[in-house]
Formats: C-alpha cells, sequence, structure tokens
C-alpha cells in the first residue's frame, strides 16, 4: 500500500483517519464550532482528524439552493478554521482554475463524485503537488477507477486517495458494494469510506436531496470490517438546520459512540490481517 502523508498523518499505514465537518461552510463561527467538537471527539479517541467543508456546492439541486460563501471568502474562512484548530483541511474543487488558489490553503483537494472523469480537472489538481481525494462517481464501477488513477499518476502525483461513496441504485437511490472497498485498495491507493453520502437519496426530495441517516451506522461498521484507511462524515451541530445534506448529515452528539464502535471493528480486522 502506498503511503499517502497529510502533515503528520499517514493514510495507508494501517490506521484509521477521519475527515469530518459540515457539507458546506456555514459561516467562520459555527464552522469552527463543528469542527472544534470533532476535533475534540477525534482525539479523545485517538483519531487522526482533518477538516472538511465545501465553499461551494456547484452540483446542488436547485438552482436556489445555497451553495456557500464561494471561492474568495470560503477560503478566508478555511484558512481561518485551519489556523485556530490546527488541522488539515479537505475541500473540494470543481473547475481546473480552482486548483492552484485552493491548494494554497488546502491540504488536499477533493474531486466531486460527478467530476472524477474530467480530465482537465485531475490533472490541475495533481500538478499542485498536494494530496488528491478523488470520490468515486455513483455511475462508475470500483474497476473504472483505475483509468483515474492513471490520470493522476500520469500527471506525476502518487498522493492518491480514493473515497467509496455510493453507486446509483434506480432512481434516487443509492446502494454500496463492499467489494469495491479492496477492489480500489488493489490500485495501491488508500481507500476512504464516505458514511453520509452513501446514504443519501440523491434528488429525492424534489429540489434536494434526501437522504436516510439511520444507516450510517451500519454502513461504516461494515466498511471497517472489510478495510478502509479512513471515514468521510458529514457532521453537524443541528442538522435539521444545515444548509446543505442536513437528512444524511451526522449530530454532533452521535458522533463519538459512532467511532468509538468503528475504531473497535477497523482494528480487530487489523489484527486479523497481521
Amino acid at each position: 500500500m502506498n503511503i499517502v502523508e497529510v502533515g503528520k498523518i499517514k493514510f495507508g499505514n494501517g490506521q484509521l483517519v477521519l475527515l469530518a465537518g459540515p457539507c458546506v461552510l456555514e459561516g467562520f463561527e459555527r464552522s469552527l464550532l463543528i469542527g472544534r467538537r470533532a476535533k475534540e471527539i477525534a482525539e479523545r479517541l485517538k483519531i487522526p482528524y482533518i477538516f472538511k467543508a465545501s465553499f461551494d456546492k456547484a452540483n446542488r439541486s436547485s438552482i436556489k439552493s445555497f451553495r456557500g460563501p464561494g471561492l474568495k471568502d470560503g477560503l478566508k474562512i478555511l484558512a481561518d478554521i485551519k489556523r485556530e484548530l490546527n488541522v488539515p483541511i479537505v475541500t473540494d474543487i470543481h473547475e481546473s482554475f480552482q486548483a492552484a488558489p485552493v491548494a494554497e490553503v488546502a491540504d488536499i483537494l477533493q474531486i466531486p463524485a460527478f467530476l472524477c472523469r474530467q480530465t482537465d480537472l485531475l490533472v490541475a489538481a495533481a500538478k499542485t503537488g498536494k494530496v488528491v481525494n478523488v470520490k468515486k462517481a455513483q455511475f462508475l464501477s470500483a474497476r473504472d477507477m483505475s483509468n483515474v488513477v492513471e490520470k493522476l499518476r500520469a500527471s506525476g502525483t502518487e498522493k492518491i486517495l480514493l473515497t467509496e461513496r455510493g453507486t446509483s441504485f434506480g432512481y434516487n437511490n443509492l446502494v454500496v458494494d463492499m467489494r469495491g472497498l479492496p477492489i480500489m485498495r488493489g490500485f495501491n491507493c488508500p481507500v476512504i469510506f464516505d458514511g453520509t453520502h452513501s446514504v443519501q437519496l440523491p434528488g429525492g426530495a424534489g429540489t434536494s436531496s434526501g437522504g436516510q441517516r439511520e444507516f450510517v451506522e451500519p454502513l461504516v461498521k461494515a466498511a471497517c470490517a472489510v478495510g478502509v484507511d479512513g471515514l468521510f462524515l458529514e457532521v453537524h451541530d443541528n442538522p435539521a438546520e444545515g444548509l446543505s445534506d442536513g437528512a444524511n448529515m451526522i449530530p454532533l452528539d452521535n458522533l463519538e459512540k459512532l467511532l468509538s464502535s468503528a475504531l473497535k471493528i477497523h482494528d480487530a480486522a487489523q489484527l486479523l490481517k497481521s
């Protein structure tokens, strides 16, 4: 397994890493509050923590949906949170021109699932020298991600993470094929499981996506048993007030219990491998 380093954090060395935060930046104060509580929980459980949030949700269902503060203001908020929490940052880019300015703040550039085949976007992300986390598209098989990995490697980077976030299963529904986790790890890349987007119901609420957060816990546990290097979770102090993906975000009050159970399963799976 290729070890991918983000500061002092290592993916692929047998340790479970947490990437967590709100779906989209909801101003500095609230986003910081969410990040601070997630960091405190991770520290108690001795799980390396990376803050995640989007500065722009360019693929919202409706033109009227909240997208976030945008590139300039969003990067300022992310930089301030990074400084306050002293943790690495991961955020999405949607267009090639965003790669360079976002790389000045973020430690990991994330490629959204819908855009994972966009060659120019992948090349631009790779050329920044930052770690690139690519979410597997809902319409691709795990094996198809080998082409994505090849594009990144051809562009000069081995700092590649792959994330499973569910596969389209008819209209407005996703299913997780756990075979995809070892398949993608077979590309010599650390693999992350996105437990909250995997229970999304895309477009299921008409002008927004629905979600079934009650299935986050069993899917996260299953992924840890199969084998993953990180967990990607969208969390919020009050998901009902969340401005994006509220239906599948995890309440912060439930995060520690979920992670504690997941960590035990992950550690047991690691012991069985040794």
